[in-house]
């Protein structure tokens, strides 16, 4: 948490072409109750994107996101794999609401 309530988020990975860490911070808010995994999210100053959990593992290694519309899904990992049961679920889920899984870019991480 920051000292003004909003939530400190940290996107980081690793590009393996280039041998190097990218990074990218920012700030979430709670679009509602402090209960529902409803945010806002800006990287860019001022500008805030919808940014909704839409499920989540008991222990935070996996999350499920979306967007405000079925144009932005992302399935989230604190590890390079996303095993086969929990993908599974994921995409589910995600069929369920009404995403079109089949568009998902799988990135393959070295």
């Amino acid at each position: 948490m920051n000292p003004d309530g909003s939530i400190k988020v940290v996107n980081r990975g690793y590009n393996y072409l280039k041998n190097k860490w990218n990074q990218a911070n920012g700030k979430a808010k709670f679009r509602g109750s402090r209960t529902e995994a409803a945010l806002k999210v800006s990287f860019f100053g001022p500008f805030y994107a919808p940014y909704n959990v839409i499920a989540l593992d008991a222990d935070y290694r996996y999350a499920l996101v979306a967007g405000q519309n079925l144009d932005y899904l992302w399935i989230l990992a604190r590890e390079k794999t996303i095993p086969d049961e929990v993908k599974k679920n994921y995409l589910e889920i995600a069929e369920k609401i009404g995403f079109d899984t089949k568009r998902l870019i799988w990135v393959e991480h070295k």
